[in-house]
């Protein structure tokens, strides 16, 4: 079996397992998507969710961000960690997409990454998600998860991600980033991964070794 076989394969098995493939955090438009992203570095998405709608009540749309105090916005998002370093990056990245986008979020991983605090994870989420284009979301549940697979052989995220998109149909791309968080949290877990109830140990490298 070729990588590209094995790819092909996780994708039909997760696909399977977990029809609905969507991001866990909550948001209404593609401006919430970035900043609860943004939030989300060193945080649950579950902590996010519950900190994002008092944000997003009192910082309703993209001017309301460009002329928030970056000190008003660190009281919402206190407990997210980091706060300080987010609360300048989301004032930064909303006054960016005003002044340089015309206040439209960008559609392009080139062009996001041009904003405060966005790196390459958060650009393929925003393109993938808001955009429907191809894109790979290297988070750390697909960086672990496709190097017991075989996939890839790095754990640099950008090197996943190109590595990545040799591999995988661009039409199934994003959903099998989202999966594989899905199943990272579910059955491929950290330190203890339940190989004898995957879905994919048929194709993975490593099944059985991990929790052996």
């Amino acid at each position: 079996m070729t990588k590209r076989q094995r790819a092909a394969a996780c994708v039909a098995a997760l696909k399977n397992e977990y029809p609905d493939a969507i991001c866990s955090l909550e948001y209404s438009d593609p401006l919430q998507l970035l900043i609860a992203t943004r939030l989300s570095a060193q945080c649950t998405d579950a902590r996010v969710n519950l900190v994002t709608p008092a944000l997003f009540a009192a910082y309703p749309d993209l001017d309301a961000f460009c002329a928030a105090k970056v000190e008003d916005v660190e009281t919402y998002i206190h407990s997210c960690g980091f706060f300080r370093a987010k609360a300048k990056d989301i004032v930064g990245m909303a006054q960016k997409i005003r002044d340089d986008f015309g206040g439209t979020v960008p559609d392009t991983v080139e062009a996001l990454t041009t904003l405060p605090g966005v790196g390459r994870k958060t650009a393929n989420l925003i393109v993938g998600d808001v955009y429907h284009k191809p894109a790979v979301v290297a988070d750390t549940h697909l960086i672990r998860i496709t190097n017991l697979l075989g996939l890839v052989d790095t754990k640099d995220p950008k090197k996943v991600e190109l590595q990545l998109r040799d591999l995988l149909d661009p039409a199934e791309s994003n959903d099998f980033c989202h999966r594989c968080v899905l199943h990272g949290r579910a059955v491929c877990i950290a330190r203890r991964p339940q190989c004898a109830v995957c879905c994919m140990r048929d194709y993975c490298k490593n099944a059985g070794k991990e929790s052996a």
